[in-house]
């Protein structure tokens, strides 16, 4: 089943919805975007949707309409302009890593929060949240693929395998997701909660399809890819202590078990046998590698500080509908 059309936040993704649903006029993007705001990264989540499963009463054909790509160029341009003006750059990979693998202190954080002081209902708000990202997990990640030769699209094709269950349908991690959400007593339907989703979370899912799209941005993805890899089970732990306080449903704890087992040899393998040898082949993506390093870690921040500056008031983390 397809998602339903999202409720439009602003003058673009208005007209983009309008556009897409009833052959209005496509919008001119305005130069003076918040590239961080909800109207901009509604219409890229829009616009980018398109190439997964598309929306009920949206024509098939809007995925590469000239007129649309246009739009969406002038949106990416802003969000990326933004990114490079916002994180640090450089080329010293390893040093990125090495500061990924400095963990934060107990306590710190959103996954810090989550293990030692949330309530059961922030917990199933995060799992609302991230469904955005985690319904389609590892989709974005495989446009890579065919702009990769060699070690390392071979070693990518490795890790993507274990994401989409090495075989099995009931192991995909997208699945293992849909569980979770169905032991947490919330809905497992894609895109459920994407009316609900802040502009802070639909950039962490914009970035991946911005960099997956781009032959020019391989090197950011394979960063991108390799940093989320790194991150997770260090998260995914401070989440299972949080499962435990409320001794959650047995399919909460498994997706993250899960990615505590699976990311661990990923890490390994993203680091060397992937971006090493990417480098290798093609030393100048240092700099982009650096870049999708560093541009994960400034939207998941940002995604973190929308969810705990909510939390700490009293109030809900999502939008309200």
């Amino acid at each position: 089943m397809q998602p339903t059309v999202p409720a439009a936040r602003g003058e673009v993704s208005a007209a983009l919805i309008e556009a897409l649903t009833s052959d209005g006029h496509l919008p001119v993007v305005l130069a003076d975007m918040d590239p961080y705001g909800e109207d901009l990264h509604l219409a890229l989540h829009v616009c980018y949707e398109l190439h997964y499963r598309g929306f009920a009463g949206v024509s098939d054909d809007w995925e590469w309409d000239p007129g649309l790509l246009s739009v969406r160029r002038d949106l990416e341009r802003q969000f990326l302009e933004a990114l490079r003006r916002d994180v640090g750059g450089g080329t010293d990979v390893a040093g990125e890593f090495d500061e990924l693998l400095v963990l934060p202190a107990d306590g710190e954080g959103l996954s810090g929060y989550l293990a030692q002081e949330a309530e059961r209902w922030q917990l199933e708000e995060y799992f609302a949240l991230r469904s955005i990202y985690h319904l389609k997990e590892a989709d974005p990640h495989v446009w890579v693929i065919p702009r990769l030769q060699g070690q390392p699209k071979a070693a990518l094709v490795a890790v993507e395998y274990d994401e989409f269950g090495g075989g099995r349908a009931e192991n995909l991690h997208a699945k293992l997701y849909a569980d979770l959400l169905d032991g947490a007593g919330l809905s497992s339907e894609y895109l459920h909660y994407q009316d609900q989703a802040p502009a802070a979370m639909l950039a962490v899912v914009n970035l991946m399809s911005m960099f997956g799209l781009h032959r020019s941005l391989r090197g950011a993805l394979v960063g991108h890819f390799a940093a989320a890899e790194i991150s997770t089970a260090p998260s995914a732990k401070n989440i299972v202590t949080a499962l435990q306080r409320f001794d959650a449903d047995e399919r909460c704890v498994r997706f993250y078990t899960e990615h505590i087992e699976a990311d661990a040899v990923h890490e390994q393998v993203m680091r060397h046998d992937v971006v090493d040898a990417l480098l290798k082949d093609e030393p100048d993506l240092a700099a982009d590698v650096v870049l999708g390093i560093q541009a994960t870690e400034l939207v998941e921040a940002r995604f973190g500080e929308h969810v705990l500056q909510a939390w700490r008031a009293g109030e809900s983390a999502l939008l309200p509908t």
